[in-house]
């Protein structure tokens, strides 16, 4: 039951939708205003490239896509499954993740396509961290479907079914996150430029650590 999501997945939601945010700003912000933690909209311009852009541009957006792949396909490879638990080595990936956004900074400063797809594949690692947890889809990286999921749940409160304020609260977190961390990413762009994403990198790092504190404290519990 979503009743018994432990505090802590709450609140790592909220500053994994922050992170995603801010890279996705910085991202839409920087040259090729590329967006970076979602592929809807890259994927709608792919489609609509065959038709009116150039090889270069048609090849640029096939490896953001397929960067985010083959992040998500890293947690896959380590997580070996998409349920969220304790115990699961997130510290090392979202070290890994960190690392990705250290090093797109290297390259999106000197205006290098490599650090959009690093910065893509750092995103697609952090989505597939944890896909389910008690009946809640736990997307970080991208709202539309919270809010596609806000709405039915929404409609059948309106025809009297039930509705789970848990879930819900959990939904809205991720999206004030988000939306919080596009705000942060925006205002320190402006100040930073690129290296604006050294602050989600150190971010994915203070959380890797603080999983590594709490998950040997609930060993030790045990």
């Amino acid at each position: 039951m979503i009743s018994k999501l432990p505090r802590w997945v709450e609140y790592g939601s909220f500053v994994l939708a922050l992170v995603a945010g801010f890279v996705n700003a910085v991202g839409l912000l920087g040259f090729k205003h590329q967006s970076i933690s979602h592929l809807s909209g890259t994927a709608t311009l792919l489609g609509t490239g065959i038709v009116n852009t150039d090889f270069a541009d048609f090849f640029h957006l096939i490896a953001v896509l397929f960067s985010f792949l083959i992040g998500a396909a890293i947690s896959g490879y380590f997580l070996r499954g998409g349920a969220l638990k304790l115990g699961r080595n997130y510290s090392g990936l979202l070290t890994l993740e960190a690392l990705f956004l250290f090093c797109a900074v290297y390259f999106l400063t000197r205006d290098s396509y490599l650090g959009h797809y690093l910065a893509s594949a750092a995103c697609g690692l952090q989505n597939a961290l944890a896909t389910t947890y008690s009946g809640a889809v736990l997307r970080t990286t991208h709202v539309t479907g919270i809010f596609t999921d806000l709405g039915i749940m929404l409609g059948e409160k309106f025809r009297g079914g039930s509705f789970d304020k848990r879930k819900a609260l959990l939904f809205l977190i991720i999206i004030t996150g988000f939306i919080s961390g596009g705000a942060f990413g925006a205002y320190i762009f402006s100040m930073l430029g690129f290296n604006a994403l050294f602050i989600p990198a150190g971010i994915c790092i203070a959380l890797a650590l603080s999983y590594s504190a709490y998950a040997a404290n609930s060993h030790r519990r045990q």
